[in-house]
Formats: structure tokens, C-alpha cells, sequence
């Protein structure tokens, strides 16, 4: 299968298509991370605790009993320790 690659031309071509599309997404996924950061650090400068911020996105995506089920589990752990 290597040398089918190294043999054609056709195949060696997509290849470097391929590499060349993940090499760009790559770039944007940097960027978009660095636009990401920024938004975090104007939501810091206006007095928001980015760390909540942080868990209110993470929760954001799951589920809604998904969520109630963490939140259940967490309530529970922190009574059994005493919190």
C-alpha cells in the first residue's frame, strides 16, 4: 500500500491535498483558540471569574439530565464530606 502512494502520482497528489486541508484547519483552530483566549481575558478585565465562565460552557453543552445528574452526584459527595 506505501509504494501504491510513492508509485502514483494521483495518490501522492490527494495525499498532499489532504495534508494540506488539515494544515489549514489546523491554522484556523490556533486562531480561533487565540479568539477564544482573548474573550476570556475581556470577561476577566470586566470582573468575571473566568473559571466559572469556563464550567458554565462545559456544562452548557451536555444534556440537561446529564447535568442534573452531575450536579445530583456532586450535591451528594460534598454532603458526605461534610460541605
Amino acid at each position: 500500500m506505501v509504494s501504491d502512494v510513492a508509485d502514483s502520482g494521483v495518490a501522492a497528489e490527494e495525499l498532499k491535498q489532504f495534508i494540506e486541508r488539515i494544515e489549514r484547519l489546523e491554522e484556523e483552530k490556533a486562531a480561533i483558540a487565540g479568539d477564544i483566549k482573548e474573550v476570556y481575558g475581556e470577561a476577566k478585565g470586566r470582573g468575571f471569574d473566568t473559571k466559572a465562565i469556563r464550567r458554565l460552557v462545559s456544562m452548557r453543552k451536555k444534556p440537561p439530565e446529564e447535568r442534573q445528574e452531575e450536579e445530583a452526584i456532586l450535591e451528594l459527595y460534598m454532603q458526605a464530606l461534610g460541605m
